[in-house]
């Protein structure tokens, strides 16, 4: 009795040895565990596509008016730039009629310090969508998603789900949407290498239209649509033609991928570039995807990634990857760490915040207040 009391345990013993090892030979493991919670640094620590600035940059013109924020901000006890920096900003741009009215960095940040999108990158990745039907790779947004990601085909109900679906954050696909855990989708889609095989492991929570209900899985399944209607082009690749070289970034960028072999963008989240350069993804959509006279991407496109609808489980709040802060034509992209693109087309402005937090300020409302100086 004794030598089977003996070789059981060793049995369990050797069972949790391999699950242990296991574990932590995974490199979701391995990376949340070396480079703990997400950072806006951590297009450092990722595989990448680069992003080459155009020849010739467009330049944001800027104004000499004093900018007396700190008057009109009640939240800012008199020190507007006091109040960016206590609450973890390093960079806060206002741009209203096409000029840089207001632009203050803080934590030796500066115009060319590259921050990570984070979420920022799910707006982005729907003005692809929009350009891949313009461009007639993609048929239309009510097609099902089995139409490029075959592999779910045989997935029960998968083939219900629509691009649209994934677009409106309606889609049912059951996903943790946790950092912090090791178990959870967007941990494994953010610090693991092998994104294509975690897509093909997802599976459905609740009938799609039914509901809204905010994942990165959805942008990042709008991501492996884009990559297979592009075919042999990088999503990276349409990127540069589509917006980083016609809008005339000031400067190279690049998205972050799951690995470096056969990469793939991680389109929920990681673009990795500067303040201005993302706000004039900003002025791309308050001229209602119009740049200095050329549609860069139909104004129907717009208009209907930015309006209010509750159609179909759709929340008023969220359209086609964008945030609206109110039922008054603003709109904006948003990270985690509170990274914004804040869009306010009756006011003419758009406003960027980038930082390490949100920390305890209302970003939201303090964007919406500050739209209303004009």
């Amino acid at each position: 009795m004794q030598k089977i009391k003996k070789l059981l345990s060793g049995i369990l013993i050797g069972i949790l040895l391999f699950l242990v090892v296991g574990y932590f030979s995974s490199s979701t493991i391995r990376n949340m565990i070396k480079y703990n919670f997400a950072d806006i640094n951590d297009y450092q620590i990722f595989p990448k596509r680069d992003i080459a600035k155009p020849a010739a940059a467009i330049h944001f013109p800027t104004s000499n008016l004093p900018f007396y924020l700190s008057e009109v901000i009640p939240q800012a006890n008199g020190n507007f730039e006091k109040y960016l920096a206590d609450n973890q900003s390093v960079a806060f741009l206002i741009i209203h009629n096409d000029t840089l009215q207001y632009e203050k960095y803080f934590e030796n940040y500066n115009a060319s310090s590259i921050v990570t999108s984070f979420s920022m990158a799910k707006s982005v990745t729907s003005i692809l969508i929009g350009c891949a039907l313009q461009d007639s790779l993609i048929h239309s947004v009510q097609e099902p998603i089995t139409n490029y990601i075959t592999e779910l085909k045989n997935k029960k109900g998968f083939d219900k789900i629509t691009i649209e679906h994934l677009l409106k954050m309606t889609s049912g696909i059951h996903f943790n949407e946790s950092y912090w855990n090791p178990f959870g989708e967007a941990a494994k889609f953010y610090y693991g290498d092998d994104i294509k095989n975690y897509i093909a492991n997802l599976r459905i929570e609740y009938p799609a239209g039914e509901k809204f209900d905010y994942i990165s899985g959805n942008t990042q399944l709008l991501g492996l649509i884009l990559e297979r209607s592009l075919k042999t082009k990088t999503v990276t690749a349409y990127l540069q033609e589509k917006i980083w070289t016609p809008l005339g970034m000031e400067y190279d960028a690049s998205w972050s991928m799951d690995n470096e072999k056969d990469g793939m963008e991680k389109t929920f989240c990681c673009i990795n570039a500067r303040a201005r350069d993302f706000a004039k993804i900003g002025e791309l959509y308050l001229h209602k995807g119009n740049w200095n006279g050329k549609q860069i991407i139909n104004t129907d496109w717009v208009t209907q990634s930015t309006k209010v609808d509750t159609s179909n489980g759709s929340a008023w709040f969220y359209q086609y990857q964008w945030w609206l802060p109110s039922q008054e034509g603003d709109f904006m992209a948003q990270g985690i760490l509170g990274q914004y693109i804040y869009v306010n087309p009756n006011k003419n402005i758009v406003i960027v915040r980038l930082g390490k937090t949100t920390a305890d300020a209302e970003w939201k409302e303090l964007f919406m207040q500050i739209a209303k100086l004009y």
